[in-house]
């Protein structure tokens, strides 16, 4: 019993999970307001400097949970779902970021209707992850349980209509544009969006897996 008290526990996991899912958040309202400006030069730059601190201060978060797995012995949930989430929630800002720097990088001239769509699509799956995560540390109730498992459900049904976006964005790039170098352009830039709301039902599958087993 002694013994067992001068082990490290718990640590503050759930709190680094919402600043994290904090960051997630901020990243995408940057993300938004990047390509709904994306015409104003000082603008895209200002916000694309935004997504870029959000990574980094999700990169830093992220390496504190690592670093706090090794020092603790009794943690909240299993050691590997505190490693899975935190890794599958990093994700999500790294193609966030990644979307950002391939748009300047490929000289994206205009901004389509389509990347409105899904930016948007994938803001709103990022603002349901922290919401998600919000919820980790009261799962053993039962009414906070449910909250999680609907919250999972509408990533699930947000990445959903984003992939249908895509497919419809795809099918009318190959259709009407004649610039090759456009196409390719957009085609990367498709599919990275698309991706940030795969990353975001990632989270959502590991949340619900957290759910069944700790509530």
């Amino acid at each position: 019993m002694f013994f067992g008290k001068l082990l490290p526990r718990e640590g503050n996991f759930f709190e680094l999970f919402n600043q994290h899912g904090a960051q997630i958040v901020e990243g995408a309202r940057a993300f938004m307001l990047m390509i709904q400006n994306y015409n104003d030069l000082t603008l895209r730059e200002k916000y694309a400097a935004e997504v870029d601190k959000a990574e980094h201060h999700a990169d830093r978060i992220t390496a504190e949970v690592n670093r706090l797995l090794h020092r603790t012995f009794i943690t909240p949930i299993d050691r590997e779902q505190i490693h899975g989430l935190i890794n599958a929630m990093d994700d999500i800002l790294d193609l966030l970021q990644d979307s950002s720097e391939t748009m300047q990088l490929y000289d994206v001239r205009s901004i389509p209707e389509e990347v409105l769509r899904l930016g948007d699509l994938s803001a709103k799956c990022c603002e349901r992850v922290q919401h998600a995560v919000s919820l980790l540390p009261k799962l053993s109730e039962s009414l906070t349980a449910e909250a999680a498992i609907k919250t999972c459900e509408e990533i699930d049904k947000l990445e959903s209509d984003a992939d249908r976006v895509m497919r419809a964005a795809m099918s009318k790039l190959f259709r009407e544009q004649p610039d090759v170098r456009e196409l390719i352009k957009l085609k990367a830039i498709y599919e990275q969006l698309e991706s940030i709301s795969d990353r975001c039902e990632d989270v959502a599958n590991l949340i619900e897996g957290i759910v069944l087993e700790n509530s």
